[in-house]
């Protein structure tokens, strides 16, 4: 299985402020790879774009590297809470 998550760091860390904040965790659920993206709230605004351009470039890239491995593989996105 290859390492989504260092996929995944690789290309969307030059594109947020915050990279001490950036959490990428990558879960199995069935037959699906879920790769979950938590940063603030700033930087996800960033990482999903106009119109979901960006998120949607992410998720095609991790779709085909998945598809190369034969598995089916999901992004999520989520800002970290700052009240916590």
């Amino acid at each position: 299985m290859r390492d989504y998550e260092a996929l995944v760091r690789t290309i969307i860390s030059p594109l947020v402020k915050n990279e001490q904040a950036l959490l990428i965790r990558q879960t199995n659920e069935g037959n699906r790879i879920i790769v979950n993206i938590f940063a603030e709230s700033d930087d996800i605004a960033v990482l999903i774009g106009r119109r979901g351009v960006i998120a949607n470039a992410l998720r095609e890239v991790v779709s085909v590297a998945g598809k190369l491995d034969e598995e089916h593989v999901f992004l999520r996105f989520e800002a970290l809470d700052e009240n916590k």
